[in-house]
């Protein structure tokens, strides 16, 4: 059923929006106001937000806004009265969905919802059924699943998609799933971790060879780009592809065929390409290391996975579905309240595969169908004792770094940005990556504090950051 949040300042238009969006088979959420509306929207989940335009206090472009920040796809039908109508026009130019005027045709109304619906998808990806290409992905986190509306969107398209995501976050489920969504689900879903591979053996790995090739040729080798022909390569890590070789994949990504190593004929293929870094491409750019004019083939479309650490609400979820998934068939297990809030309060910087790895521990070890906090505890000890790759450390470093410049200047991305010596357009981009909202961060916000460490925020340790 889809989920739709009606904000209107007006009690009796919006019980009659209620009324008529309930009869049309809508699950309806209520606000008197765009901050209420804000305040609802991590439990609700909207698929589509129907909003008045003139409000007291937070008007409807405002909220817009606000909504916009954080998920880009969600959206909003404004409403307004005749003489507001020029607002609502350049409203659409800013990115509304659409606009309905007052007083409004239920029809009318209900088509422009059905419109929204049926253009970004409609379904509840975390109750999609076991059927659905979503399904292994399980989450209840406003940000992922505002992701996961993304990629069933790009799904449906042959564009390139570049996930940008920290170490275990999920980053080839998302892969395998926005395959699955595809037209190509019936065709091959090839991955390939670039790091894994030396960088001798890139060319060959992906474009084959002959027999007597090389030293070791034995016999022809069809390479994993043919061997994908007609479904989806998964390029993992493309970070830490060498910067030689990613001359030779340019070309063959642009003129879709390739020439296997040894060969002298060329042969067509036809593959969609979804690549995955935890590194920051942008930076590898400007350094040097890695060519613009390739992230531009791989990065049509950006989808990024929050870490663990910012989706805590989805801890009890995937331990309880991990306990399911392990357990086999046997007596199941369950974690006691204080074992779960262990859990949900750690750093995870290995993210959900170091959740899965500490669900499986505490599993085998627990004597009883409750698993003990001390179980858990030393398990994460023994995980975090270990020292965290320094990219990973560099990012948790840079995200409390953005924080504590945030609460300084109260939310002010210009003073912000001056103070880290980083133009607005870097900031912004950080800023996203790291899943801030300096809106959250004007007249405080505790829950943004750091979580690890205590950070001096200075120009100097930001030309270093």
């Amino acid at each position: 059923m889809p989920r739709i949040m009606v904000v209107d300042d007006n009690t009796d238009i919006l019980h009659l929006l209620k009324l008529r969006l309930q009869s049309a088979g809508h699950q309806v959420e209520t606000a008197e106001s765009g901050e209420h509306a804000l305040a609802y929207m991590p439990n609700f989940q909207p698929q589509l937000v129907i909003t008045d335009l003139c409000m007291d206090g937070m008007d409807g472009m405002t909220l817009f806004e606000k909504l916009k920040f954080n998920q880009p796809s969600l959206p909003v039908i404004v409403i307004t009265a005749h003489g507001s109508i020029p607002h609502a026009i350049k409203a659409t130019k800013q990115g509304v969905f659409s606009y309905v005027t007052k007083p409004f045709d239920s029809n009318a109304l209900l088509d422009e919802v059905n419109r929204a619906l049926a253009i970004t998808g409609c379904d509840d990806t975390q109750t999609g059924g076991a059927d659905s290409p979503f399904a292994e992905i399980v989450t209840r986190n406003t940000t992922v699943l505002e992701t996961l509306q993304q990629a069933k969107m790009v799904a449906a398209s042959e564009a390139s998609v570049l996930i940008q995501s920290e170490s275990g976050t999920g980053k080839e489920l998302l892969a395998r799933a926005i395959h699955r969504a595809s037209p190509r689900a019936n065709k091959p879903f090839i991955a390939l971790n670039c790091s894994s591979v030396p960088d001798s053996l890139l060319e060959s790995e992906l474009f084959g060879h002959v027999k007597g090739a090389f030293t070791g040729a034995t016999r022809d080798h069809q390479g994993l780009l043919l061997a994908a022909d007609g479904g989806t390569l998964f390029l993992d890590e493309v970070g830490d592809m060498p910067l030689d070789f990613q001359v030779k994949l340019l070309r063959v990504l642009q003129e879709r065929e390739l020439r296997p190593v040894g060969a002298t004929e060329t042969k067509s293929f036809d593959v969609r390409i979804i690549s995955a870094t935890h590194r920051d491409l942008e930076a590898l750019i400007e350094e040097g290391k890695f060519r613009q004019d390739l992230y531009y083939r791989l990065h049509v479309v950006q989808l990024e996975l929050p870490p663990l650490r910012n989706r805590r609400d989805d801890i009890p979820l995937l331990s309880q579905y991990f306990l399911e998934q392990l357990s086999g068939g046997k007596r199941k297990k369950h974690f006691s309240s204080d074992a779960m809030e262990t859990l949900a309060s750690a750093t995870w910087p290995g993210n959900i595969r170091q959740l899965r790895n500490v669900v499986e521990q505490t599993m085998v070890l627990s004597h009883t169908a409750v698993i003990p906090d001390t179980l858990v505890k030393k398990a994460l000890k023994q995980d975090e004792s270990r020292i965290i790759p320094f990219v990973d450390a560099r990012d948790h470093f840079e995200r409390d770094y953005l924080v504590e410049v945030l609460q300084v200047t109260a939310g002010n991305v210009t003073q912000a940005a001056q103070l880290a010596r980083r133009n607005r357009t870097e900031f912004y981009r950080l800023l996203r990556r790291h899943h801030l909202d300096p809106h959250s961060f004007r007249g405080g916000n505790e829950n943004f504090l750091p979580q690890s460490g205590n950070t001096t925020a200075n120009a100097a340790t930001a030309e270093r950051a």
